[in-house]
This record gives structure tokens, sequence and C-alpha cells, in this order.
């Protein structure tokens, strides 16, 4: 069964490393793979947190994506979430900081939105020309005791189509498992993406999921979750 088929049948897939390298690949190269891994740490912190917290740094830009796997970065942007998908920080027009130009258009990049094109592109009606792509760098800091939260806003649907989560770095950390549930509520999975290219692709109709915080193993150390999250949704 393919990563398609897997989608089709349960609402998502959970890659590991190795296959996701070679489907990554087969779209492009990740050969500035240290360098856009690296620009993680060049995250400014999010100021839209409702609940306070100075745990998450983020990037943010927008592209158009082609059936053909062409994207075509868009000018920068607000992102926006009604509250009926984040009760937490939604209803606000948030501008962040764009991710740097060399990395939205880097080889890493490019394979990353080339693939998920692909995927998508197998799984929504043919009609569909043209996706819009919002492309999320994440980094939760837990600090000394104090845990950090992937999903302050708890388990939730993106209001998008489809979403690629894919680990890009974590050091120092424990927990941080993704739960996944069906939109009435039957648990259908669970998974800790630990390793850099782990990845999971999620129907957003079908699927909800959430992400448990995360503290640090060392709290006199850093400690850090690096992901990239990419959205696809119908132009």
């Amino acid at each position: 069964m393919t990563h398609v088929d897997s989608i089709a049948r349960t609402g998502f897939v959970h890659l590991l490393p190795e296959p996701t390298r070679v489907l990554l690949e087969a779209c492009g190269s990740l050969s500035d793979w240290d360098a856009f891994s690296a620009s993680w740490n060049r995250l400014p912190h999010d100021g839209y947190m409702a609940d306070g917290g100075r745990y998450r740094r983020r990037r943010h830009a927008t592209f158009a994506v082609s059936r053909d796997g062409h994207a075509e970065r868009r000018p920068h942007q607000p992102h926006y979430q009604s509250r009926d998908y984040n009760p937490l920080n939604g209803g606000v027009v948030r501008w962040f900081e764009p991710v740097e130009e060399d990395v939205g258009a880097g080889a890493t990049m490019s394979a990353v939105l080339g693939f998920c094109a692909q995927a998508f592109d197998a799984l929504a009606p043919a009609e569909v020309a043209t996706w819009h792509v919002e492309v999320h760098q994440f980094r939760i800091e837990p600090a000394g005791d104090l845990a950090g939260n992937p999903t302050p806003e708890g388990r939730h649907q993106d209001g998008v189509d489809y979403v690629l989560v894919l680990m890009v770095r974590r050091h120092n950390i424990e927990s941080g498992t993704t739960t996944l549930h069906s939109v009435d509520g039957r648990d259908l999975g669970s998974f800790t993406l630990q390793q850099p290219l782990d990845a999971v692709l999620i129907d957003d109709a079908r699927v909800t999921h959430g992400v448990t915080p995360v503290r640090a193993l060392d709290p006199e150390e850093p400690a850090y979750r690096d992901v990239l999250v990419v959205t696809f949704r119908r132009a």
C-alpha cells in the first residue's frame, strides 16, 4: 500500500525517515538540508500566544502550487484561522515574520512542496488546478521545568484540505506524541516524530490531530522541537 492509499483509507499516513527521504528525493533534492534545518535557529518569538506563553517561535510563507508541482511564492500575507478551528489564537489576523528567502527558494523546500503536491493531487478532484499553500516553521522551547505546547489549541483541525508535519530536529526533549482521531472522536493512533524526516500527512476534513506537551530532559540545557508544517487548501 502506498502512502497515498493509506491517506485515502485511514485519513493519514505516518512515514519514517528513510521512506520520506526517498519520496522527497523523487521530487527534488535535499542538498541544502543542513542550511534548511539551521534556519530554525533564527526564528523570532510568536507574539500572538493568547495563553501568554513564550515557548513558541515561528516563521510563515504562502505559495501557489500547481498540479505539476510548480511552486510560486506569493507576497507576504497574514495567517488567519477562525475560532472554530483555533479557539485559543483564532479570530485574529496574525502577521508572522516571513520564511527567509533562501529557505523558501531552496532545494529542500521545493522538494517538500513537490512531494505534497504529488500526494495531494492524487487525492483531490482533477478540477483543483492550483493550491493555496501555507508553510510554517515552528520551534517549541520548553524552559527549565516549564513545558512547551506544540498544539496549545488542543486537538484540532486546521481548516484546510491536507496537512504535512515534517520533523526537522528535536533536542533534549521528551514526549511530543502526535495523536490522531476521527472527527467523531474515535482514536486512530499515536506516535512520536523522533528523527529528522519523520513525517505525517493528514486529510484535515477527516482527522483531528494534536501533540502532547514537551519537557526538557535536562532543564539546565537548551531544549527544542523543530517542525515544518505545510497546509494545502483548494485555491
